[in-house]
């Protein structure tokens, strides 16, 4: 039987399907991309994502490292599904390749102001340059100073906290923070009292405890971790031993036990704010952008360092600004998690 021209281009269009798939990728691309998005976000803080990890910093001192927030995740998951629904993105979407700095995806995210402050940061000398500290608030800059500030030496041989101490930061009152009715505080106002009973004992503002809350656990005193962190502070499980009856998520015990770790942390870092923060959420001195992206291509995407965290905390939550719902930050490093 003779076979037609056409006949022979469909049967070459089907075989290539039959290898490729109808988008056009190999077997074995597809395969590593479907090995890329395993473990897919899970509800409740991640439980089923990522596990805690633990980091010695260059002065020997231990910080439990937590994964992101059930906050954070909901936040930047909400994200995705946006720009997902937007673009139709087809199941095969190849993941971002990291770069210096992933491209932020507003534009004008400098120009948007998200707030006002009343001062700025009292830093006279540091090692990183000029702060870039204004009284706008925006997406990249704040009174405390700028990303590029904060995040010194992670695009160029690896961290360098600039030394800046609590008493050099500009901070907005708790207190004043919750008369505005638009306050992400308002999450915490069960738990002030006792927020500003343990940081006071520390000599540390209560909105920079409170901050920790609302990032770890969105002042949820429910909220259980990853690798099984506990209650608003999302304290460790080594830490909960002595909490009444066994309850580590008991709110008094759990508030004055996150506040005693932050505050031995800042004394063990010669009262070094940023480095302290950055502790907290797996930062060391020295690390590079590849050191903090690259749990990316593990089986725990999101259990990266988030490079916008000192940006989110320093002129987000301690401005009585939610840097989630503000879009706050440069590199959004964690978007790339499916």
């Amino acid at each position: 039987m003779k076979l037609s021209t056409p006949f022979f281009l469909v049967l070459a269009a089907v075989s290539y399907v039959e290898a490729t798939g109808h988008d056009g990728l190999s077997r074995m691309t597809r395969n590593h991309h479907d090995v890329a998005r395993r473990n897919p976000v899970q509800r409740r803080a991640a439980s089923n994502v990522c596990k805690a990890r633990s980091t010695t910093s260059s002065s020997s001192a231990t910080v439990s490292v937590f994964c992101h927030s059930s906050r954070e995740l909901r936040f930047r998951m909400s994200r995705w599904w946006d720009a997902a629904s937007s673009t139709h993105k087809s199941s095969s979407t190849k993941k971002a390749q990291p770069t210096t700095a992933t491209k932020n995806n507003d534009s004008n995210n400098d120009d948007n102001s998200v707030g006002f402050s009343d001062g700025l940061i009292r830093l006279t000398t540091n090692t990183c340059g000029g702060t870039g500290a204004q009284k706008k608030i925006t997406g990249t800059k704040g009174p405390n100073g700028d990303i590029e500030f904060f995040n010194c030496g992670v695009n160029d041989g690896g961290w360098k906290p600039p030394m800046i101490t609590v008493d050099q930061i500009v901070t907005v009152e708790l207190s004043d923070a919750l008369k505005d009715n638009n306050s992400p505080f308002k999450a915490c106002s069960k738990y002030i009292d006792t927020f500003y009973k343990y940081a006071s004992q520390h000599g540390l503002p209560a909105i920079l405890i409170a901050s920790i809350a609302m990032q770890e656990s969105s002042c949820n005193p429910g909220t259980v971790g990853g690798g099984g962190e506990q209650g608003l502070m999302q304290i460790t499980q080594e830490k909960c031993v002595g909490a009444p009856g066994g309850n580590c998520q008991d709110v008094d015990f759990n508030i004055r036990t996150g506040t005693k770790f932050f505050a031995d942390t800042l004394n063990g870092n010669g009262g070094s704010l940023l480095k302290t923060f950055g502790n907290y959420n797996g930062w060391f001195e020295g690390m590079t952008y590849s050191d903090a992206t690259k749990a990316q291509w593990s089986s725990c995407c999101r259990c990266q360092n988030n490079l916008d965290y000192l940006q989110q905390v320093l002129n987000g939550w301690l401005q009585n600004v939610d840097p989630y719902t503000a879009h706050m930050g440069k590199y959004f490093n964690l978007d790339v998690c499916h």
